[in-house]
Parts: structure tokens; sequence; C-alpha cells
């Protein structure tokens, strides 16, 4: 799931809409508005991030509405903060080594 999502996020057009989400709902022309790409090439990326599970997208009347999928972005919230814990006391035990050694032990 997470090679899926970070290739999705990969795209700087795809993670700028992304940041737009994380603000609350918005419409395809609203996330087309920002970027200089046509609205089906607006909605290819949205079409992506929805394959990812990093979007929803809903139509309302004519309108289609995305919002962001919270527990899709809590998931690789989950795996950076395993991966700071695990370089936090990598570099903590560095450090105490480090101190060891000028200490003359």
């Amino acid at each position: 799931m997470l090679t899926t999502t970070f290739g999705a996020l990969a795209d700087p057009t795809r993670l700028a809409i992304v940041g737009r989400l994380s603000r609350g709902a918005a419409t395809m022309g609203e996330l087309a508005a920002p970027h200089q790409v046509t609205l089906p090439a607006i909605t290819k990326h949205v079409r992506v991030l929805v394959d990812a599970g990093l979007v929803n997208r809903e139509r309302r009347g004519r309108t289609v509405v995305c919002t962001l999928r919270t527990e899709a972005i809590s998931e690789v919230e989950q795996w950076l903060g395993d991966l700071t814990s695990y370089w936090n006391s990598t570099v903590d035990r560095l450090e105490e080594l480090l101190r060891e050694d000028d200490d003359g032990h």
C-alpha cells in the first residue's frame, strides 16, 4: 500500500492536490485552478489518487467533489513515525557511544 501511496504522491501536481484537499473538500475546477493544466489532466491526476486510496470522488449533480481519505494519510504518518523513532534511537545510541569514547571508556 505504501508503495502505491508514495508513487501517487511522487508527482508534484498530485502532491499539491493532496495538500489542497488537506484543507477541505474541493471541486475538480478548484483543484485545477492553481495549475496550468487542463481539466482532463487534473481528472487523470485525481484518478491516480483515487486508485491509490488517497482521495474519494463524489458526484453531486453535475459537480465532482473530492475529499482526502484521512485513513490513508494516517498509514503514511504511522510509517514515518516508526522510521523517525528508529532513527532517533539510532542517533541517541551513537551519541552515547561518542560520549563514552570522549570520556575514555
